[in-house]
C-alpha cells in the first residue's frame, strides 16, 4: 500500500525500507517462538541500539541521530507488522515512554546516567505511572516519596508496568506532597537493586504476551534526590502529561502498521483458500468485506496522519492525537475480528498468526488512556 500523504518524504520512505528488512528478518520468523515463550530476548535491545533505532528524535550527544520524530513514527508503524505486538511493545516503551521524559525534562546528569545508556540499548527502562488502585487517573495515585536528607523514601506500589521484571530503571511517579493534588507529583528514576524496590509478578496477558509486564513494588526505599526528574518537585503531572501525546500517537501507528499487516495476510489466504470449487475472494461477499476493512483502515490512517502532522509541526493537537488513538486502535479491533472470521475454522487456531493478531489489538483501546478516557478528553476540548 502507498504511504507518504505529503507527510513522509523519500527519506523517511528509505528508511522505512531498511526497517521493514530488519522486521520480516529479525523479528517476524520468531514472533511464534518468543510469544510462547511469553519473552523476547534481552539482546533485542542492543541490537535496536546498534541499528539507532532507539534515539531517533534524540540528541547527537547522547548517542541520537537527531533524525525527528517522523522517523520514529515510520519504525512504530513498521514494528506494528513485526507479527507480535508484544515485542513492539517491549521495544517501544523504551523508545516512546520510557526514555521521552528524559529526555524532555532531566538534567544533563540525568541523561548521561540513563538516556544515553538506553538509547544504546544497555539499560532497559520503564515507565511506573499506573497502580492496582486506578489507571488513568495519574493525579490520584498513592505512592509517595518522603524527602530525607539528600534522599527520598518511596513507598508504594505500580502494576501493569510494560518492561517492569527486567528494568534497569523505573521513571516512577509518586506524590511528594500528597495534600496537593496533582501538583504535588513528581518522578523520580529509581535504578533496579535499589533496597527496597522489588519485582513482584510477570504478569499473565491476553495478548502482547511476548513482552514483559510486571508489578512493581517500593517498601521504605531510599533513592536519591538527585534522581528526582529535573530536580523541581511538583512538576510529575505536566511531564507525564508532556509525554501522553506521542505515547497515544504511538499507539495509534502500531495500529496502522498491525492493520496493514493483517489485510495482507487475509487477502493472501482468500486467494489460496478455495470453498464450493471457487476461491474465497471469488464470492463476491469476502470480497466486498475486505473492500469494507480496507475503507476503514484508511480513515484511521488519515486520521492519524493528519494527528501526526499537527504534532510534528508543532502543535499540542490533543483532540486529534485522542480521536486518533481511539479510532485506529478500536479499527484494528474490528479489523482483527474480520480477517480471523475470514479464516474460519483455522482462525481459532494457535498455529495461525492471525490468532495473536485478535488477541494483541485487544490492548489498543485500553493502553495509553482507554477510549473512554479519550471521549472525555475530546468532549473537553470540544467545551463540553
Amino acid at each position: 500500500m502507498l504511504h507518504g500523504y505529503g507527510l513522509y518524504q523519500e527519506e523517511h520512505e528509505a528508511f522505512r525500507r531498511t526497517v521493514r528488512a530488519v522486521v520480516d528478518k529479525e523479528l517476524k520468523p520468531f514472533a511464534s517462538e518468543w510469544e510462547e515463550k511469553e519473552e523476547f530476548p534481552r539482546e533485542l535491545f542492543t541490537r535496536f541500539g546498534e541499528l539507532g533505532f532507539l534515539g531517533l528524535k534524540y540528541p547527537e550527544e547522547y548517542g541520537g541521530s537527531n533524525a525527528g520524530e517522523l522517523y520514529e513514527a515510520v519504525l512504530l508503524e513498521e514494528m506494528g507488522r513485526c507479527g507480535s505486538g508484544g515485542v513492539a511493545a517491549g521495544l517501544g516503551a523504551q523508545h516512546t515512554i520510557a526514555t521521552g521524559p528524559l529526555h524532555k525534562f532531566g538534567t544533563e546528569d540525568q541523561k548521561r546516567r540513563f538516556l544515553a545508556p538506553a538509547i544504546r540499548g544497555e539499560k532497559i527502562g520503564a515507565l511506573g505511572i499506573t497502580e492496582p488502585n486506578g489507571g488513568s487517573d495519574v493525579a490520584g495515585l498513592l505512592t509517595t516519596a518522603r524527602r530525607d536528607g539528600d534522599s527520598y523514601i518511596v513507598n508504594g506500589s505500580k502494576t501493569y508496568i510494560t518492561n517492569g521484571a527486567r528494568a534497569d530503571f523505573v521513571v516512577l511517579a509518586v506524590k511528594t506532597n500528597p495534600e496537593a493534588g496533582h501538583k504535588g507529583l513528581s518522578l523520580l528514576v529509581v535504578e533496579k537493586g535499589t533496597p527496597g524496590f522489588s519485582v513482584g509478578r510477570k504478569l499473565k496477558k491476553l495478548g502482547w504476551r511476548a513482552s514483559d509486564t510486571g508489578e512493581l513494588f517500593f517498601e521504605d526505599c531510599r533513592v536519591p534526590a538527585a534522581n528526582l526528574l529535573g530536580e523541581v518537585e511538583g512538576q510529575g503531572f505536566y511531564q507525564i502529561m508532556g509525554n501522553f501525546q506521542w505515547e497515544r500517537l504511538s499507539l495509534a501507528l502500531g495500529a496502522l502498521g498491525a492493520m496493514e499487516e493483517m489485510l495482507e495476510v487475509v487477502m493472501a489466504h482468500v486467494r489460496d483458500r478455495r470453498a464450493f470449487g471457487q476461491a474465497l475472494h471469488e464470492f463476491q461477499v469476502v470480497r466486498h468485506k475486505i473492500a469494507e476493512l480496507a475503507t476503514e483502515f484508511e480513515a484511521a490512517r488519515q486520521l492519524t496522519y493528519h494527528a501526526l502532522r499537527l504534532h510534528v509541526g508543532g502543535e499540542y493537537a490533543i483532540a486529534q492525537t485522542s480521536m486518533a488513538k481511539k479510532v485506529a486502535t478500536e479499527t484494528a479491533c474490528r479489523v482483527a475480528d474480520a480477517c480471523l472470521q475470514l479464516h474460519g475454522g483455522a482462525g481459532y487456531m494457535m498455529e495461525y498468526d492471525i490468532q495473536r493478531h485478535w488477541r494483541d489489538a485487544r490492548l489498543g483501546p485500553i493502553g495509553g488512556g482507554t477510549s473512554e478516557i479519550m471521549n472525555e478528553i475530546i468532549a473537553r476540548q470540544l467545551g463540553l
